[in-house]
């Protein structure tokens, strides 16, 4: 008898994920399709603005459309180092690091800072990217119940370790809610902690002139406290950053693999997310208009309004969700769609995010389709 094929186990492990409707697929979109957008993160709508794009163009044309190389060779221009400082200056802090995407950031800073011998708390809420980098750490990882401080204090307590780090999103990506960060951090400074704060949902969206919810709370800056960023959600382009103390930084270049061994982020990505960067700084008004669009789509759907851009509608089962989903494309609309394992069993959710650019009739258009499909699974 031969052996089976190697990736004959793909098709029925493929069969139970349709059976259950969590079977993906990708849909490409068209550059001007006449559907709505509440799926995609450009919180801010700079990915089309004029002058981001020409940020792209001229970055393009003076240094080339890649990096060439790990930022350690040929990857590092002139205009990553502008980008670092301004963007570390903007959201309060000594220095920064750009990486290739906000996954890359993140495994980085973790992996780099704790190792064996240390140990992570992480929220149980936390973006896939901050789980995968639990798991390579190779440190002792305690995973503690969302936004709760007594039980990151627990843990702490217990610490047998020289080294501890926290780490939390400073907005949650899929419920929308803000982290407790006053008293996490006050429990990471009483037991000798560093507080690891992802600002992926943050930057752009809360604290003054949008410069996330560490500065909106006092907290940007802090020696103990180190935050990750994406560039691309509010700031309309590609990448991520490591913003703290200089001299976290610093140990990031010689000892994170995610820096060392990547190609450094593609020059046009830098100048888009540069130019976007001096576009929310122009215009502080932006983060306050995504607050209140948000609290519009959280009417129209009957769910509370949330502290961010996110707009969960749980809805409970997989195949509810994505034929809502589906319908509310039909209709014009492109929402998200999450699922297990993306969100625990029984609470697949359409998930809508605000806009600061949604106009009015954006918005009676949102709330005509919700209205129309939500009604039959008892939301409106």
């Amino acid at each position: 008898m031969s052996p089976p094929h190697p990736l004959s186990w793909l098709e029925p492990h493929a069969a139970r994920r349709r059976a259950v409707g969590l079977r993906r697929e990708l849909s490409p979109r068209a550059a001007a399709d006449g559907v709505l957008d509440l799926a995609g993160n450009d919180y801010l709508g700079l990915s089309r603005d004029p002058r981001v794009v020409d940020g792209a163009v001229a970055a393009a044309r003076t240094w080339g459309v890649g990096a060439t190389g790990s930022r350690l060779v040929t990857g590092t221009t002139e205009l990553h180092v502008a980008l670092e400082r301004e963007l570390a200056a903007f959201c309060g802090f000594a220095d920064g690091l750009v990486f290739s995407s906000g996954y890359a950031a993140n495994l980085g800073v973790l992996t780099a800072l704790s190792g064996p011998g240390a140990l992570v708390v992480s929220d149980a809420a936390n973006h896939a990217s901050l789980v995968d980098a639990c798991r390579l750490s190779r440190a002792r990882v305690a995973v503690v119940p969302h936004n709760d401080p007594a039980a990151v204090d627990a843990v702490l307590a217990t610490r047998r370790e020289e080294r501890a780090l926290v780490v939390v999103e400073s907005v949650d990506s899929v419920d929308g809610d803000t982290a407790p960060l006053r008293t996490l951090h006050g429990v990471c400074r009483a037991r000798g902690a560093l507080l690891v704060v992802d600002e992926a949902h943050g930057l752009g969206v809360r604290g003054p002139g949008g410069r996330g919810l560490l500065a909106e709370v006092g907290l940007a800056g802090a020696d103990d406290v180190v935050a990750t960023v994406t560039l691309s959600k509010a700031l309309g382009s590609q990448g991520g950053a490591v913003l703290g103390p200089a001299a976290v930084t610093a140990h990031l270049v010689d000892t994170a693999r995610s820096f060392i061994f990547d190609t450094g982020l593609a020059p046009p990505a830098v100048g888009a997310a540069l130019a976007a960067l001096h576009v929310l700084e122009a215009e502080p008004e932006r983060p306050a208009a995504v607050l209140r669009n948000a609290a519009v789509l959280a009417a129209a759907a009957g769910v509370p309004a949330p502290p961010s851009a996110v707009v969960p509608v749980v809805l409970g089962e997989p195949e509810v969700a994505v034929a809502v989903a589906r319908r509310c494309r039909e209709r014009g609309v492109r929402v998200g769609c999450f699922r297990p394992p993306s969100v625990p069993e029984g609470t697949s959710r359409l998930r809508l995010t605000a806009r600061s650019d949604l106009t009015e009739a954006d918005l009676a258009r949102v709330r005509e389709v919700l209205a129309e499909i939500l009604a039959p699974v008892g939301l409106r």
